[in-house]
């Protein structure tokens, strides 16, 4: 397993007044440094050992998110109005429902 495969994101912390390094495919796993660089050192240095560890006693290790296969599908359940809702918008804009939703989601 490439541990650089992995997500990492390096945010601020005003509790501990740190940079936390993160891993998305290891949520309980975190590094605080007092710079960017280390705590983004530290955390894939930490997943390097959870990984090994894993590996060691032969359990199942995350994929990293960038290896995954993505269908570009999936489902939402929404209260019947907000159906309606988004069906008249779609349709007044003439567009599909499903171009509507991507858009909206893209929007941020």
């Amino acid at each position: 397993m490439n541990i650089k495969h992995y997500t990492y994101r390096v945010t601020w912390s005003d509790e501990d007044e740190q940079h936390v390094g993160l891993c998305a495919e290891f949520p309980s796993l975190s590094w605080l440094a007092d710079d960017i660089p280390s705590a983004l050192t530290g955390i894939m240095d930490l997943v390097a050992e959870v990984v090994a560890d894993m590996e060691k006693h032969g359990e199942s290790i995350p994929l990293p998110f960038s290896e995954k296969h993505y269908s570009g599908e999936f489902r939402v359940r929404i209260p019947p109005m907000v159906h309606r809702s988004l069906a008249i918008e779609a349709a007044e804009k003439g567009i599909s429902m499903n171009r509507l939703a991507s858009a909206k989601l893209t929007a941020g």
